[in-house]
């Protein structure tokens, strides 16, 4: 039986463009399905820095008029990676982030910009390229939604479709006006279509029309179809119920091995974690703080905003500075928590390093240096930085929301005497419930034989994409034959 072909429809891929996890998904799973016998080529938008990374390519179709310009479509490869890369410059060559302008809102455009991503992916679903006709088409987040729209109102004969839901707050609207702009029918605008509270919905219309809905963790997928944290979108989800499931993100554990990470001052395994203690004391001495191998070490990587729950955090900062304990943080968003760390570690340089901005070598050595990472997210798809954590041996204090519930097992009396325990979970996320969770990890670190039991239980956690991307085949088979079989 010959391999599936899937087409995976995404806005970045690591290496090449990252501004978030998403990257890391849409670069990482491509490579474990391969070993699960799916062959994978992405569709990414062509940015500098992506125009930069394809070197020689193949122009595979020509368009005349691509959303207001020529346009190109190239097939070549970077690495492991084997990409088809829209050349459209009067949509794509533009510096710096993907989606803000340099004034640091949205581009104006990116509906025009975002949709051309999603019709130039349905045209390659449909056969445009001869040499890679795929069998599923794999939309990620609200960039891509549209590919599946377009696919629907085509009007031919499609392949299987996924849609998968990295986070469900970025929905991509935008203006009925628009409609005609982007070649979709003046049908398609109601609520059986792309219609979303008056304007074009881009997520929506992609969790419409996918035969499969997936997202980052079991847990996620049930949350999503409550009010609470369905985020308008509850309603859709429930009616699609049966075609929505949850698989976890993995990481890509070549990347991320603290046995052979070139980044990091001393590689360790699990079964040396005494090396693991150079880690903490180089990543001290980078951040200016006080060499202080016996001080709990406290790490945060992530984007600042409400979403992370990181102003409950700073609220904590005075009991945490008191006790002694080290902060490393390193992430960039909002402006007023930026500002709020960036002064609390001006008022504590010994205690607290606020590193804004995104640094992928600091990442991997605050992953081998810290004691332990802490995500205190009030709603948190999936997450990649606590999965990174336990395979350094950081250990993970996680708010008990989606993926974080699904992937950290909580160092409550049983688990620990079962030697399950892979680190410190918390809910309600409130102020007082993450400072309990903070008290917690400094009872057990100062039982160093118990601390270590749990850093090593993390260590032992398979957080590759093996099994995940075995699930992720299964559900390319099972849509694929159910389409053979009505069609």
């Amino acid at each position: 039986m010959r391999s599936i072909r899937a087409l995976a429809v995404a806005s970045e891929i690591y290496p090449i463009i990252k501004t978030g996890g998403l990257a890391d998904v849409i670069g990482a799973l491509p490579v474990a399905l391969n070993a699960e016998g799916i062959e994978v080529r992405t569709i990414v938008p062509g940015f500098p820095d992506v125009m930069q990374a394809l070197g020689m390519a193949e122009e595979v179709l020509y368009y005349p008029n691509l959303q207001g310009g020529i346009a190109r479509l190239l097939c070549g490869s970077c690495g492991e990676l084997d990409i088809f890369v829209i050349d459209a410059p009067h949509l794509y060559a533009r510096l710096g982030n993907p989606y803000i302008a340099p004034d640091g809102k949205d581009w104006p455009d990116n509906g025009i910009r975002f949709a051309a991503l999603g019709r130039v992916a349905a045209d390659i679903g449909l056969g445009a390229v001869p040499s890679f006709v795929p069998d599923v088409v794999h939309a990620h987040d609200w960039q891509a939604g549209l590919t599946h729209a377009y696919l629907h109102y085509s009007g031919r004969r499609r392949p299987a479709t996924v849609m998968t839901i990295h986070n469900l707050a970025y929905q991509g609207q935008f203006p009925r006006e628009m409609l005609s702009a982007i070649g979709l029918p003046l049908e398609s605008f109601t609520i059986d279509g792309v219609e979303y509270y008056g304007t074009i919905g881009f997520l929506k219309a992609g969790l419409l029309f996918a035969d499969r809905i997936t997202t980052v963790s079991p847990t996620y997928a049930v949350e999503i179809q409550a009010p609470e944290a369905g985020m308008g979108l509850d309603g859709l989800l429930r009616a699609r119920a049966n075609q929505l499931s949850g698989i976890l993100n993995g990481i890509d554990t070549s990347v991320w091995n603290p046995a052979t990470d070139p980044n990091i001052a001393s590689t360790f395994n699990s079964g040396d974690l005494d090396k693991r203690a150079a880690n903490k004391v180089a990543l001290q001495r980078r951040l200016s703080l006080r060499i202080a191998p016996d001080a709990l070490l406290f790490g945060v990587i992530s984007r600042l905003s409400w979403q992370k729950g990181l102003d409950l955090l700073l609220a904590n900062l005075s009991t945490i500075v008191g006790d002694g304990t080290q902060i490393a943080l390193l992430g960039s968003g909002d402006s007023d928590l930026e500002s709020r760390f960036k002064a609390a570690a001006a008022s504590n340089p010994d205690q607290i390093s606020a590193s804004i901005g995104y640094d992928e070598k600091l990442a991997h050595q605050i992953q081998a240096g810290v004691d332990a990472l802490v995500v205190p997210s009030r709603f948190e798809p999936c997450g990649l930085t606590q999965l990174c954590a336990l395979r350094y041996g950081a250990v993970a204090i996680v708010s008990r929301v989606g993926g974080l519930a699904d992937t950290v097992i909580d160092a409550d009396e049983a688990a620990i005497a079962g030697g399950k325990a892979t680190g410190v979970q918390f809910g309600p996320v409130t102020v007082e419930n993450l400072a309990g969770a903070i008290r917690r990890a400094g009872t057990l670190f100062n039982d160093k034989p118990v601390w270590q039991s749990i850093q090593k239980k993390g260590m032992t956690v398979d957080v590759s994409w093996c099994n995940s991307a075995r699930r992720y085949a299964d559900l390319y088979r099972q849509i694929v034959k159910t389409r053979a079989n009505s069609s």
